[in-house]
């Protein structure tokens, strides 16, 4: 019997909660499928700052790196907005993901048929939407030198950070949007801003050369402003989305949109070798945590996303995206979703439900 060791980051907020759900039903798909997991619990964020005085122990980042996947549900709370940047949870998520080297990350966005009517956008704008954002994860605006604030001489403060990438940086993560284009439909959208910064015109132009490796690949580029727009207007023109860190941040979140929920989606986070990071794009939502009211269904599918891109467990994985899709379609909701005719579910009933279903 295949064995895992699963490092689980439950840190902040709602994510216990929903960490607690995604356990369950990962216990019984293994059950299921005749394979093991065994889950080592480790503190990261907020949890990790009241314990240990810093939002990423080595010991967490340890445990890792030994691990064959790494299962995060959410980190932050208000609270620690008044420490110094580098000891508040997301400097801890942002030294993880360096730790790991997770360079390339992953956001799936389609529709839900049993959803459609929860977008803000019109079902005929929506209806077949299935795209997916690449978003360079290690370098850019979030890791590029020299940053700072500073004191001017007459006075004034000013804060900088700095844009930047090397060829190889835009090389590897243009290889994984590339790849899983032909994958899917051979459409990939390079996004850039390259009018106006020469960081977006190397990015351009090694996207570019890198085109005549994949002539099955039907490559464009599109400025992120437009881009932006085009999400909203135009969504099912997208297969996958190739972007920087900071415009994949933006990105796809404004993308999450189009589902209804930004509590719907997954991600992965990949390197070139080691574990991979599993997580919700939705954050900690302190202001629900503890009331048992989250929505725990975006946890359960990064869950999938784990089974089947981390532990190449595709039958087991596709039973979770199976049992979401059944509760959907019985009219079964937690807050975020709710419609007329449906049935308002807490976050606990919901995985009651979904247990259910996989059964």
């Amino acid at each position: 019997m295949a064995s895992y060791r699963i490092t689980l980051l439950a840190g902040d907020g709602i994510g216990p909660e929903i960490t607690a759900i995604a356990v369950k039903l990962l216990e019984r798909v293994a059950q299921q499928f005749n394979f093991q997991l065994d889950f080592d619990h480790q503190p990261v964020g907020g949890d990790a700052i009241e314990k240990f005085g810093e939002p990423l122990p080595a010991s967490t980042l340890a445990a890792c790196k030994a691990s064959d996947a790494v299962l995060l549900a959410a980190i932050g709370a208000p609270k620690y907005d008044n420490l110094p940047r580098q000891q508040r949870p997301e400097s801890g998520l942002l030294a993880l993901r360096a730790g790991l080297d997770l360079f390339a990350n992953l956001r799936p966005v389609a529709i839900v048929p049993a959803l459609i009517d929860a977008s803000s956008l019109r079902p005929e704008v929506i209806s077949g939407v299935d795209l997916l954002v690449v978003r360079e994860l290690t370098g850019g605006i979030y890791f590029g030198q020299p940053k700072g604030r500073v004191q001017l001489e007459n006075g004034e403060e000013r804060g900088f950070n700095t844009m930047t990438y090397s060829s190889s940086e835009v090389d590897r993560i243009a290889k994984v949007a590339f790849d899983l284009a032909r994958q899917r439909r051979g459409v990939l959208c390079s996004v850039d801003k390259a009018n106006v910064l020469d960081v977006s015109q190397l990015w351009r132009d090694r996207v570019n050369e890198m085109a005549g490796a994949y002539p099955d690949v039907n490559l464009s580029h599109m400025y992120v402003d437009n881009a932006a727009m085009q999400l909203v207007r135009q969504p099912r023109q997208f297969d996958v989305l190739l972007t920087s860190n900071l415009f994949g941040d933006i990105l796809s979140d404004e993308a999450a949109m189009l589902t209804g929920s930004i509590g719907m989606l997954p991600s992965a986070s990949l390197g070139s070798s080691g574990p991979g990071l599993f997580e919700p794009v939705h954050g900690s939502a302190p202001d629900i945590a503890g009331q048992d009211l989250a929505n725990p269904l975006a946890m359960v599918l990064s869950a999938a996303m784990m089974l089947r891109i981390g532990l190449k467990q595709d039958a087991a994985a596709l039973a979770l995206e199976n049992a979401v899709s059944a509760v959907l379609e019985q009219g079964f909701r937690t807050g975020d979703l709710m419609a007329d005719g449906c049935t308002k579910l807490a976050c606990s009933a919901m995985g009651e439900e979904l247990l259910r279903a996989l059964a």
